[in-house]
């Protein structure tokens, strides 16, 4: 059977990140939601998402093929009545379609002229930004038992001080000696080939993706995900990275979310708790305005390729885009529009010429090419968020 993952109607709600990515790219828990549904599928998947991302990220289609909303994230019932699905059938949860059987022959899907079957269980869903680290405390330890499965951990060094070592994984070629891991709050995954440095003291739920990295003397608490590739150092909570990122040095960030090639300067924090203790809220490329979020704890989401300098202060819940550049002293505003360059003083636009040069020089770094696909991508967002920058 060929499975399509397409984004569904959370995308607007997803942005910035779904700027750049198709939502079944977002990582959530240790994995992310394609790696889950491949997982609990036992096959390969592709995507069906903006014109502008299909390059990148192409759909496959076949003659018969399964359609799966991406923001739904998979379980072992939900994940078994997908596989069963046969002609002519959908799974519904209340008004929200979950997955449906289609072929290249259809025009257009009537849902009218299917059997709709009822999803009555829980079920993960990730429906707005602030969710991925709100819900990831879940999302990890179900991807912890998904991957854990049946498998052996690589023995525990003998300097590591730890408490529920039964709750711990750690994968081939991991390095960590003289730290403490305290995973009686929920489990800890150490990735292939990742290190944690001398010093650190981490609760869990933790996840440290594949060669990603904890520097020296570290504080971090659950729930928090370090992306493939990704470096923190300082104190984190709450927190998803979701690859090739650093947040290296002493700071905060707290009850947030970085995508990918960000890079937080020396020294930088983020508030994630308002002096009132009121409600926070967060930019909506949806509304185009400020939604509740419903939550008393919330930091930074920060889209890819954005960078800020040493000691910036970051405001409760505050949104920057793609491609931003942010430095200097005070608060900047709690949006900063995609392609932006400046502070607390003002912002003037970041050009396409400059910040594709930074990103070659970055992702090379990690043996990684900057493409025509990703420059495409990247001057894509730029035209598109042309209203919201002052120009």
């Amino acid at each position: 059977m060929n499975y399509i993952l397409f984004d569904g109607t959370v995308r607007n709600a997803l942005l910035p990140f779904t700027f750049t990515r198709p939502v079944a790219e977002i990582r959530i828990g240790i994995l992310t939601i394609r790696e889950k549904w491949e997982k609990y599928l036992g096959y390969t998947t592709t995507t069906l998402t903006e014109e502008y991302l299909s390059e990148k990220y192409p759909m496959v289609e076949m003659e018969d093929n399964i359609m799966i909303n991406a923001s739904f994230l998979p379980n072992d019932i939900l994940s078994e009545m997908v596989k069963n699905l046969e002609k002519n059938q959908a799974i519904f949860k209340g008004d929200e379609v979950i997955a449906f059987y289609t072929n290249d022959t259809q025009e257009e899907v009537d849902f009218d002229t299917y059997e709709i079957i009822d999803y009555a269980e829980e079920c993960l869903t990730v429906e707005n930004t602030w969710d991925i680290f709100a819900k990831n405390d879940i999302a990890l330890r179900e991807d912890f038992e998904l991957i854990t499965d049946g498998r052996h951990s690589q023995p525990i060094p003998k300097s590591v001080n730890v408490i529920s070592p039964e709750n711990i994984f750690i994968e081939e070629g991991a390095k960590l000696e003289f730290v403490t891991l305290n995973a009686s709050t929920g489990p800890i995954y150490i990735g292939k080939n990742a290190e944690i440095m001398e010093g650190s003291v981490i609760r869990g739920p933790f996840a440290l993706c594949e060669s990603g990295r904890v520097k020296l003397a570290s504080k971090v608490y659950g729930a928090t995900t370090v992306g493939p590739h990704s470096v923190i150092g300082g104190e984190v909570s709450n927190s998803v990275l979701f690859g090739y990122s650093n947040k290296g040095h002493d700071g905060f960030l707290g009850n947030s979310v970085l995508g990918e090639w960000c890079n937080i300067g020396a020294d930088s924090n983020n508030s994630n708790l308002k002096n009132n203790y009121e409600e926070v809220r967060l930019w909506s490329y949806e509304t185009e305005g400020f939604a509740k979020t419903g939550l008393q704890f919330c930091g930074l989401m920060m889209g890819d390729h954005s960078k800020c300098g040493i000691n910036t202060m970051f405001n409760t819940g505050t949104v920057v885009g793609v491609s931003t550049n942010i430095f200097g002293s005070g608060f900047p505003r709690n949006f900063v529009p995609s392609f932006s360059w400046g502070g607390s003083s003002g912002f003037t636009t970041y050009l396409t010429n400059k910040a594709f040069q930074t990103a070659k020089i970055v992702m090379a770094r990690r043996n990684v090419q900057f493409s025509e696909e990703d420059a495409k991508i990247l001057e894509h967002v730029f035209e598109e968020t042309k209203k919201y920058r002052k120009e």
